[in-house]
């Protein structure tokens, strides 16, 4: 079980620098640089235009599409492709090794957790939206700010919806490529090498979401990615199925661009992009359903003998 033992002979630590620099080269270099231009003949300018208005992309809406192609094949290229080669040219390991077949049920029963836990979570979230940093993190805090205003702004200009054929790019780009590819490098990766170094699952588990959280550069949504990025590590644990942190990563993002879309088009009247977090009458039940369900989850992986804490 590979993805759950470790996937290298080499020092641990060594393994993690190895597979960062991996992510740095590809998702921050070669990934952006190659959708930069694949997305050109999408902008009705020149190459010298699009790199001036990618500076403010907001106040130009025409930029949705090439701003998508470019996170498209960031993602593509940087956290699926090279991660890929790395693994097959470094170990002679593919990652389709650590899918398994799974029941329909459980695989119900993942998007079920997954949609539970948003309610408890979104208390979290509106409890870090509105952290306030103490006076020597003041520095810090307008900066972290900044990044999370930068990132909204982006955010709103690809999540907005005009067509059907929008929102099927956006569930591709938003929630199955950051599903694959996160979690190769975070939970099929790094998790791994992690428990190598520490000889604990519960640290690889929490380290790798700690580092999966930063990822994101968005520390007014830090603690509640942290808690997903654990969320789907135990699922990985309990399960050794690669598939199943894949499907709940899919699940969250995707539900968010779905209820977006449906917002947008006025057939759903609930904001799923407000910090605000819902009624305790609701956080109450679904917490239940949540831990019953994840309970579940553990105890039919532990009759099929896997890897279990």
């Amino acid at each position: 079980m590979s993805g759950l033992t470790g996937i290298s002979k080499r020092n641990p630590l060594l393994s993690v620098f190895l597979i960062l620099c991996t992510l740095v080269i590809g998702f921050i270099i070669i990934g952006p640089i190659v959708g930069f231009l694949i997305s050109l003949p999408f902008f009705e300018g020149t190459m010298f235009d699009l790199i001036e208005q990618l500076q403010n992309p907001g106040q130009y809406p025409e930029l949705k599409t090439p701003v998508l192609i470019t996170q498209g094949f960031a993602t593509l290229i940087g956290l699926i492709l090279i991660p890929w080669l790395y693994l097959y040219s470094q170990e002679r390991i593919s990652p389709l090794g650590w899918v398994k077949k799974s029941p329909a049920s459980i695989i119900i029963v993942v998007v079920l957790i997954v949609i539970a836990f948003m309610a408890p979570n979104s208390w979290v979230i509106e409890w870090n939206t509105n952290f306030t940093f103490p006076d020597f993190l003041k520095v810090f805090g307008e900066w972290a700010r900044e990044r999370e205003d930068a990132a909204a702004e982006l955010t709103k200009l690809f999540t907005v919806f005009n067509t059907l054929a929008e929102f099927v790019m956006g569930l591709v780009i938003i929630a199955l490529l950051p599903a694959i590819g996160e979690e190769l490098v975070f939970r099929g990766m790094l998790q791994p090498e992690f428990y190598r170094a520490s000889g604990n699952h519960h640290v690889a588990i929490w380290v790798t979401a700690f580092i999966f959280s930063a990822f994101h550069m968005q520390f007014f949504g830090f603690v509640p990615r942290m808690l997903l990025g654990a969320l789907f590590g135990y699922l990985y644990l309990w399960s050794g199925n690669f598939l199943m942190p894949v499907l709940a990563h899919f699940v969250n993002n995707g539900f968010m661009v779905l209820m977006m879309y449906l917002h947008q088009q006025e057939i759903s009247k609930l904001d799923i992009e407000s910090p605000e977090a819902a009624p305790w009458t609701a956080i109450l039940p679904f917490t239940l359903v949540f831990a019953g369900l994840l309970y579940y989850y553990y105890k039919f992986y532990k009759n099929q003998n896997s890897v279990l804490i």
